[in-house]
């Protein structure tokens, strides 16, 4: 079979992907717009060019073989590691938090990019080791290491959610892999066992958060105020929703972050249950495309990467509405290519595009050498 007619024959799977992933932005363009009182600016028409610009980074990403990607998973990783520790010397300061670096074109979030850096190198490790090998305790030192020294740097940011996301992803190709289930469990206890340390260790505004997570309502001109209002807004917008632009929380400018954070709850409150599960329903597709992509790649980097990935996006989709919900602490995560930002939509747009790039070249062997 040629290279045309395998191209022609995969092309309407692909083409349904990136119209599912073309109408989740959409969502976010339009809530954009409607949060600035109906106007493409100040947010709607920037996010509308980092889209633009990002799918153009998705296509290149996806055509390129996957043998490339896999001889750089290393390099990514120490560019991502320098940019992090950069943070920590000409780092720029935004809402108490030390976690930008201003290259004057952009301002970039490194630690967005070492969340793709991290899953490409861990997926080779695990690539480059014998199923046996990966099984003994040894092995999976340096893997740990590549997941807490990047993660340590997070904290000292502080950027408590985005360093959970990350690990969460990264624990999701140690599973995968064939990591034994006592070690993952031995792993959660001693988690639980260490909580108090890093208690005392957690700033002052998140332990708020914490504790407000537990009860709302022991503050709710501050701490709580957030979760308060965003729980407003879900349970005025009913089934069908208040209609477009005429959500009363976000009008009046009671919702706070409904252009990022919390911007799932202004679609919920304006467009009601309805537009809430039409969203989580394009999701679940992105999610399904995702694992069966994976599970479809003859390579063990294709398939680790690529469960890695769908993790990913399942967690920062999953933690932002459960956050918005009132089931989980205010992280400032994202909603995947619906919240403003441009750090952020870049990074799921390539990630996006390593999905695509595993399924074009599923039928790809990659030796263990690389």
């Amino acid at each position: 079979m040629s290279f045309a007619s395998t191209l022609k024959r995969r092309r309407p799977i692909k083409l349904s992907i990136l119209l599912i992933v073309c109408a989740i932005a959409c969502v976010g363009f339009v809530m954009l717009y409607f949060a600035a009182g109906g106007s493409f600016s100040p947010w709607a028409h920037k996010q509308m060019l980092r889209f633009a610009g990002g799918l153009v980074i998705l296509c290149l990403i996806a055509l390129v073989d996957l043998r490339f990607w896999l001889s750089i998973a290393y390099v990514s990783y120490a560019i991502s590691l320098v940019l992090l520790l950069a943070v920590e010397i000409a780092g720029k300061v935004g809402m108490g938090a030390q976690r930008w670096i201003d290259l004057y074109v952009i301002v970039l979030q490194p630690s967005e990019l070492m969340k793709i850096a991290l899953l490409m190198t861990l997926a080779r490790y695990f690539h480059t080791l014998p199923p046996l090998e990966i099984r003994k305790m040894r092995a999976l030192i340096p893997p740990a290491i590549m997941v807490a020294v990047p993660s340590l740097l997070m904290l000292r940011q502080p950027d408590l959610g985005t360093m959970v996301i990350f690990v969460g992803a990264g624990a999701s190709i140690f599973f995968v892999a064939g990591m034994r289930f006592w070690k993952i469990a031995a792993l959660v206890i001693s988690a639980l066992v260490a909580s108090p340390f890093f208690w005392m260790n957690m700033h002052d505004y998140q332990k708020k958060r914490v504790l407000t997570f537990l009860d709302p309502e022991r503050d709710p001109l501050g701490s709580g105020y957030h979760i308060l209002q965003s729980k407003i807004a879900l349970g005025s917008g009913g089934f069908f929703g208040q209609g477009l632009g005429q959500g009363s929380q976000s009008n009046l400018n009671f919702l706070p972050e409904k252009q990022t954070d919390f911007i799932f709850a202004m679609l919920c409150e304006e467009t009601g249950v309805m537009g809430g599960a039409l969203l989580m329903a394009l999701y679940v597709t992105l999610l399904v495309y995702g694992f069966r992509v994976s599970l479809l790649s003859r390579s063990a980097f294709g398939r680790y990467l690529g469960v890695g990935l769908t993790t990913l996006l399942f967690l920062c989709a999953f933690v932002n509405m459960a956050m918005v919900m009132g089931l989980a602490p205010v992280v400032g995560i994202p909603l995947p290519l619906v919240s403003y930002g441009g750090t952020a939509m870049m990074t799921f747009m390539m990630g996006l595009g390593l999905l695509m790039s595993i399924s074009i070249h599923r039928h790809v062997r990659l030796g263990r050498g690389g």
